[in-house]
């Protein structure tokens, strides 16, 4: 084993864990504790949630809306009709304001419940996790961290491998807790048990992220890797832009709140233009939720309202498993199916993306999935407990610790691999993998200038 190529991995690991440690546990707590969305939703909002199950039957849409929209003052844009008979229907609601509520109403006779603001709690808790909360570079912040989130795992490992060990360190931790050393290995161990995890949640969670992730759309629709070919009769953005400047009529991802409900694959693609001639009269959302049920899609999918005269009925399906996502499109005025899109129509990149996102959020397979991702969660918030504990044992008396540079300085060109194969995928990690490698290498070459003036002053 080459010491100097040791001492550069052992730098850079240090160095990494240095940058993102804050970020990292507080994506991993909010992160694990997206994945009990349902639970804690319900924990928050049982008051709102809970309604006493009665012989009567379901209000149909056509009741439930004006009844919130009165409440409210505003315009329902989305319906969601309830899963179970004692839980409350859901309905995303534009106020006055502009801003977008969600509310709560009973399905029996549609009186309102209450309203909580778009997403409730958990919503703010998924754009804390995003850094979306605190705007676009922040967000980037995501990607950046994520991309040294696989530096961390490559250099880690790198440091754990055996090298003649069979057990101490390896597999197993040596010592009690007042020792360095136990925390040593409680950390490698940990690490390495953790590694494909982790490793697999900084990839998936890459999508999310305001830059690399925008620009995957954008290339692999590109290269007709992406989202499938529009439903028919879309109108392109300018040209609703020009007849009806007043009425957008803009992709999935241009409404926050309508895209939350969309695949993040579907999020930029155009939405259908209902057909109808003047004079027609619109079907109405109870004659639409009908068809919904007869193209087999179940009362509890998500309806979105034509959005002006040209808007079309969405009915969307995002089921725990990503292969029977479906959404369907309506004409408002003649209950034409303008499209019907599942994940057999997107294509391999969106696919993979879906599929990862999923998994990423522990719905895929069920309560096996989601508490894998949740070991990976609570691996990460161990590895920094146990990162600082160590290095609070060994760092030298009023210094930072940080681990010396190799004796050997071509060892650490070894580390420019890593950085072009990650910076090539992720631009914007790369580019901050060159910066701190070149200020690395600048303080170490200061060093050796004013070491070797020393050295000619003495």
């Amino acid at each position: 084993m080459n010491s100097s190529l040791y001492a550069a991995v052992w730098r850079w690991h240090f160095i990494a864990g240095l940058l993102v440690l804050p970020v990292l546990v507080m994506m991993a707590i909010t992160g694990g504790a997206y994945l009990f969305q349902p639970e804690l939703d319900h924990l928050a909002y049982y008051r709102l949630e809970d309604v006493p199950v009665r012989a009567a039957p379901l209000a149909p849409p056509s009741v439930v809306i004006p009844k919130v929209e009165a409440a409210l003052q505003g315009r329902v844009l989305l319906f969601t009709p309830s899963a179970r008979p004692d839980r409350s229907v859901r309905l995303l609601v534009r106020v006055s304001s502009g801003e977008t509520l969600t509310a709560f109403a009973d399905p029996y006779d549609g009186h309102f419940i209450g309203a909580t603001p778009f997403g409730g709690i958990m919503q703010l808790v998924r754009k804390i996790h995003s850094l979306q909360k605190f705007g676009f570079w922040a967000s980037c912040l995501i990607e950046i961290t994520a991309g040294w989130a696989i530096v961390l795992v490559g250099t880690g490992v790198f440091l754990w491998w055996p090298r003649g060990k069979t057990k101490g360190g390896v597999v197993s931790v040596r010592g009690s807790p007042s020792r360095r050393v136990f925390w040593r290995d409680l950390h490698a161990v940990t690490g390495v048990f953790a590694a494909a995890v982790i490793l697999f949640l900084a990839v998936t969670g890459m999508p999310w992220s305001m830059f690399w992730g925008a620009h995957v759309q954008q290339w692999a629709t590109a290269a007709n890797l992406y989202e499938p070919p529009p439903p028919a009769q879309v109108t392109p953005d300018w040209q609703m832009s020009a007849t009806m400047p007043n009425m957008p009529h803009a992709p999935h991802g241009a409404d926050p709140a309508i895209s939350a409900q969309m695949p993040w694959a579907m999020e930029k693609m155009d939405m259908p233009m209902s057909q109808g001639m003047p004079g027609m009269q619109p079907i109405g959302v109870d004659h639409a939720a009908t068809i919904f049920r007869t193209l087999g899609l179940p009362a509890s999918a998500s309806i979105s309202l034509p959005d002006g005269p040209k808007g079309a009925y969405v009915a969307s399906l995002r089921p725990d498993r990503v292969e029977d996502t479906r959404v369907v499109y309506l004409d408002q005025y003649t209950g034409k199916v303008l499209g019907d899109v599942g994940f057999k129509d997107w294509g391999p990149a969106a696919k993979a993306i879906e599929w990862g996102i999923a998994v990423h959020q522990g719905q895929e397979y069920g309560s096996l999935n989601r508490c894998l991702m949740l070991a990976g969660c609570v691996a990460v918030v161990l590895l920094a407990v146990t990162s600082i504990t160590m290095w609070w044992k060994r760092r030298p008396k009023g210094m930072l610790g940080v681990p010396p540079a190799p004796s050997e300085p071509r060892a650490a060109w070894g580390l420019v691999a890593i950085i072009v194969a990650v910076g090539t995928i992720y631009p914007l990690v790369g580019a901050t993998l060159i910066a701190a490698f070149l200020v690395d290498r600048g303080i170490a070459f200061a060093r050796q200038r004013l070491g070797g003036l020393k050295h000619e002053f003495t």
